[in-house]
Formats: structure tokens, sequence, C-alpha cells
């Protein structure tokens, strides 16, 4: 540790931080639209009203849905009633929902069990730039929203707190849960390209939303080193806690892999700007894979 404040994400970089199995947990999303600037919480904060945002954000987190504020890009539009989505990214049942409200007050009513909303086959890449939690996130984070938009202005918005300040640009890709992170060391066209022909790009994914940290890291050895980057190849079988790790089971083709994982804590950081206390922070190292060719 050095006297010298960096920035989180230059931090990180200094330091190589891994990006393997740091994706955060969300089964379930709910994305609300809020076009006005953000506070540090987004939908609790003002502009939008505190006490609305409170009582949407308790009865989404209850339902074991996680809330997501979203924006487009640029310059702040003028808005039109309320959009939303519901999002499922458990796998085999991924999908998207789109509906609008008149009254953000009405945002309440809406049911949570996917019988709302219109369907949509169009992805959701979601880039957080969320400024006023981490300055990483508005300082990365909207260049490389602004340089998705212009390829895929549809699709593109920016959101709020996704976890993972370091790692800024960080994005989610919907309704897969595929978390992203330096995507600005990376071409984020590029990213929206394979995941929109089924596969992912392994160099900057972080994990799967779905899936718990160990699958996530089991997922990124396989890949790295049986080479199928398919969106849903490793799918999980197994994960058992062992003395100093995990071992998880991944399905494929030719019959289970078996990947045996060392969990460790990384030396004190501080992984977010507003942080004024390292702490350790969990990683992974590859033990061993065992596959059917093995």
């Amino acid at each position: 540790m050095t006297d010298r404040w960096v920035p989180c994400s230059d931090g990180a970089r200094e330091r190589g931080d891994p990006l393997v199995a740091t994706g955060s947990h969300g089964d379930r999303w709910f994305l609300v639209e809020n076009q006005a600037g953000w506070g540090r919480r987004a939908l609790l904060d003002p502009p939008f009203d505190a006490a609305l945002g409170r009582a949407l954000v308790h009865r989404i987190e209850d339902d074991g849905i996680r809330p997501l504020a979203i924006r487009r890009p640029g310059r702040r539009a003028t808005q039109d009633g309320t959009r939303w989505a519901l999002v499922d990214s458990r796998p085999g049942r991924e999908s998207v929902r789109w509906g609008r409200v008149d009254e953000p007050t009405d945002l309440l009513d809406v049911p949570l069990d996917g019988s709302a909303g219109e369907a949509s086959d169009q992805p959701i890449f979601a880039v957080c730039a969320h400024g006023r939690h981490d300055q990483c996130c508005a300082v990365r984070g909207r260049l490389v929203a602004a340089r998705l938009a212009a390829a895929y202005p549809e699709q593109t918005w920016e959101c709020s707190h996704l976890g993972g300040d370091r790692f800024a640009g960080t994005m989610v890709l919907l309704p897969h849960g595929l978390y992203y992170g330096w995507v600005d060391d990376a071409d984020a066209v590029d990213v929206a390209d394979a995941y929109l022909a089924g596969r992912v790009e392994p160099r900057f994914l972080r994990g799967r939303s779905a899936y718990s940290h160990p699958v996530q890291a089991a997922q990124h050895f396989a890949r790295a080193q049986l080479g199928d980057d398919r969106l849903d190849a490793y799918p999980p079988l197994r994960e058992v806690r062992t003395d100093d790790g995990w071992t998880v089971r991944l399905a494929t083709p030719g019959g289970p892999v078996t990947v045996t994982l060392v969990e460790s804590s990384s030396a004190p950081l501080l992984s977010t700007c507003a942080a004024t206390q390292a702490l350790p922070v969990r990683q992974w190292a590859l033990a061993e894979i065992v596959s059917p060719a093995t």
C-alpha cells in the first residue's frame, strides 16, 4: 500500500486485480427509467420521489428481484411516462418484458410475476454510469455507453450501481445477466456482437448473475482450458465446499467436467473510490480440471 490516492479502477489495473467470479447475484431484475440526474442511490434520492422510491425498492427486493435505474446515454432526455422492464436471467427462463406507466406511483401496481408488459426478443446492454456512487463509473462508464449506443441505440442504457466499481467500465448484458468489466479497455461493441452471436468474451467476463461465485470461477477456468465460449456452455451440475475451496461439476457434451478451486483472500485494497479502509477481497485459483478426455 502507498499513500498515493488513485481512482479505484486505476488502482485495480495497476494491481492486476482478477475479474474472475466477481459478478453479484441477480436471478431477476426490475429496471425503472429515470432520465434525470441520479443521487447516490438513484431510485431513493431526489429528483426521484424518496418515499415512492423506498416503497418501490422494498417491494422489488422483497420479491427477490434486483432494482436498477436506467436512462439513455447522452444529454438528459425529456421523459414521457416511465418505462420499466422485468428481466428473468435464470438459465432456461431468460426473458425481457417491457411496460410503461403514466405516473411513477403506478409502478407500485405492476405485477412482478411476469404477467404484465410485452415480451421482447431484444437484449438490454446496461452500462454503469452512476457517478454519484463512484466517480470511475461516470468517467469510464459514460464513454462506454456513448460508444455502444452509436452501434446499438435501442438496446443501450446507462444504469445505476452494478457492483465492482474498481472494474469500471462495467456493464451487464440482459437477459442472460453477463457481467463484464474494464470494457473501456476492450471494444464494447465487440462484446455486444459476441453476445448477439451466442458467445461470451472471456477476457472481460466477470461472471453470470444467476450463478454462485464458485460456479462463475469454475466456468472461467473451464473456458480458459477447454475453449468453449458459447453462452450456455458449462452449466453447473453440483458444487461442494471443501477445506480450502470448492469442487464444481459442469456439464459438457462429452460428459461432466470437474473443476477444483482454491479460494483465498487478496491483500487489503480499496475497492471503491469512496473507501477509507483497505480490506481483502475473495479470489480464486485453479487447482485441477478433470474432463472426460483426461
